[in-house]
């Protein structure tokens, strides 16, 4: 980077935070605070909400997950639309009538106080590290390549972030997120439009997908039914349908973000935004990295995309097998890129069987390619200089810092932590909120306005603190996009289970639908730690447990008890 990319990153990442500032100066109420006004209209509601779900992770190590894996994990929001339809009819709309300012409220007047606190006490443990990862996620990637001190890109990201979401509240969150999906939208329409343009003039945009295509790197739907499989379509409709019906419809951080202005019709329609844009944007990131694979299929790639570790290996007394293996490599190189110019160069009357060999004799050379940095990033684990997190987390950053113009590299860098920012307000708004209304207000109950505004200010700022804590001392075991998506996996069942037990289970009762919820998060910790399944499942699994759970709890030991009416 240079300094017009400091310029540029510098400039971006703090005038949007000035202007939300300046916007949402003055007092407010803690109406007012925690869910905005009426100028938040449904435009600025959708981008918020996708900017929340859209954070740094699907930027920085989507397009990775594309290069590495193909575009197959498209199949994780098959079920997304239908689930957020479902939102607009049946949460939404409960939540406006009871005017809540959590989602928790509603349990708490449906089931119990016990209730109310665990569905809030799951969403702050789950949320609380999510947001550590959320910081810690493109912290780790751009220490790494820019020579930036870890500690301090954490401090940075993450304490210009608290300082506007205590200020703001949820008003700043939503026009701070609204210019700040803007810009990430388009730079990465940018990046894609570049990765296009430098793509090898011997073949056609159409031959170049072909290739991808015939590479499996553009397979995007699998209708296997193997559980074990990650991404499948059916684990996206079904275990995705239920991910997303938990997250927008029980987790707070998105609920915050359309409950903002305090109209159902805007509510549904920024929703329903998002149910249209979501999986075409998904799926442009994830062609973004199949096509920054095939760039690299004539652009020779490193062996390793994070250099610095390998660097630091080769000054360890492991340049002599890395040098080794990186000779494999380029050879390995140049005769897959002659491969595929072969490929795009036979005749068109060329025979089946002999395409067949060259695309074999292709599939061959790629799997040594994919065998030799394996070999790399074992002897990197050796050497004592590799960190946890997968390297192609690192694929797309160095795109962008290698083949991008300058001016370019510093937007879509601010891209990345405009996306982190978003985020993260976002859920620190939902932290401090569901702290201060589910847990601190009903021991204080009779305070004044000001001071419920003065103490969720105070536990935003705790919960900014805690996050920053969390990626200081995060250590990353998977790819940055699943990460994230495991965790969430392994809690929104049985969240989600509460609230469909609260809408359907008319004669449930507190202790039981609370019971059956315990005893579905163990059994999902369970399966988490002794089985293998593809963690979309684990969605279902929790909320059937719940629901399934409740229905034999309140039938057998909570048979006396009765469910309050009238909510």
């Amino acid at each position: 980077m240079n300094r017009l990319d400091y310029l540029v990153l510098i400039a971006t990442i703090l005038a949007i935070p000035l202007y939300g500032l300046w916007r949402t100066r003055g007092s407010a109420s803690l109406g007012q605070y925690l869910k905005g006004d009426a100028s938040i209209r449904w435009a600025t509601i959708g981008l918020s909400v996708l900017a929340t779900q859209a954070g740094p992770i699907t930027f920085l190590s989507m397009p990775g997950q594309a290069y590495e894996s193909g575009i197959g994990f498209i199949q994780n929001y098959f079920g997304q639309p239908l689930a957020l339809v479902v939102v607009c009819a049946v949460f939404v709309p409960i939540y406006q009538r009871l005017k809540v300012y959590t989602a928790y409220q509603y349990l708490g007047q449906r089931f119990d106080r016990k209730t109310q606190l665990l569905g809030a006490f799951l969403f702050l443990v789950q949320r609380g590290i999510a947001a550590g990862i959320t910081i810690y996620a493109p912290a780790i990637v751009l220490s790494a390549l820019l020579g930036w001190r870890l500690n301090l890109t954490i401090w940075f990201a993450g304490g210009l972030v608290i300082i506007y979401t205590v200020v703001g509240g949820t008003k700043i969150v939503s026009i701070t997120q609204r210019y700040q999906m803007i810009v990430i939208l388009v730079g990465m329409a940018i990046a894609f439009a570049v990765a296009v343009y430098r793509l090898s003039p011997d073949m056609s945009f159409e031959g170049t997908l072909s290739v991808a295509g015939k590479m499996g790197k553009l397979e995007a739907v699998d209708f296997s039914i193997d559980p074990h499989k990650r991404y499948t379509f059916w684990s996206g409709l079904i275990g995705g349908f239920f991910l997303a019906l938990s997250y927008f419809g029980a987790d707070q951080s998105q609920v915050q973000r359309y409950l903002a202005g305090g109209s159902l019709k805007e509510s549904r329609l920024g929703l329903l935004f998002n149910a249209v844009v979501k999986v075409p944007l998904q799926f442009l990131i994830l062609l973004l990295g199949a096509i920054v694979f095939m760039f690299y299929q004539f652009e020779k790639p490193p062996v390793y995309f994070n250099q610095p570790a390998y660097q630091r290996a080769m000054e360890s007394g492991y340049a002599s097998q890395l040098k080794a293996l990186q000779t494999q490599f380029d050879d390995v190189f140049v005769q897959k890129r002659a491969a595929i110019r072969a490929i795009s160069n036979a005749p068109p009357n060329a025979s089946s069987g002999d395409r067949d060999i060259a695309m074999s004799r292709l599939r061959d050379l790629d799997a040594q390619a994919r065998e030799l940095r394996d070999r790399t990033k074992a002897v990197l684990e050796q050497a004592g200089v590799d960190p946890k997190s997968k390297e192609s987390d690192y694929v797309f950053i160095s795109f962008i810092l290698q083949q991008m113009p300058h001016g370019l590299v510093g937007l879509l860098i601010a891209v990345i932590l405009c996306a982190t920012m978003s985020a993260t307000a976002a859920t620190l708004n939902a932290l401090g909120s569901t702290t201060a209304i589910d847990f601190y207000r009903p021991l204080i109950p009779n305070a004044s306005d000001h001071h419920y505004v003065v103490a969720a200010k105070a536990l935003t700022a705790a919960w900014g603190l805690i996050a920053i804590g969390v990626a200081s001392f995060a250590s990353l075991v998977e790819n940055l996009i699943e990460a994230g998506n495991i965790l969430g996996s392994v809690f929104y069942g049985s969240i989600l289970g509460l609230f469909l037990a609260a809408f359907f289970i008319r004669r449930a009762t507190g202790s039981a639908v609370f019971f059956a919820a315990l005893l579905a998060q163990a059994l999902v910790f369970i399966l988490f730690a002794t089985t293998n399944i593809g963690y979309l499942w684990y969605n279902l699994i929790g909320c059937a447990a719940v629901l399934v759970l409740a229905t034999v709890l309140q039938q057998t030991i909570f048979r006396g008890t009765q469910a309050p009416a009238g909510v």
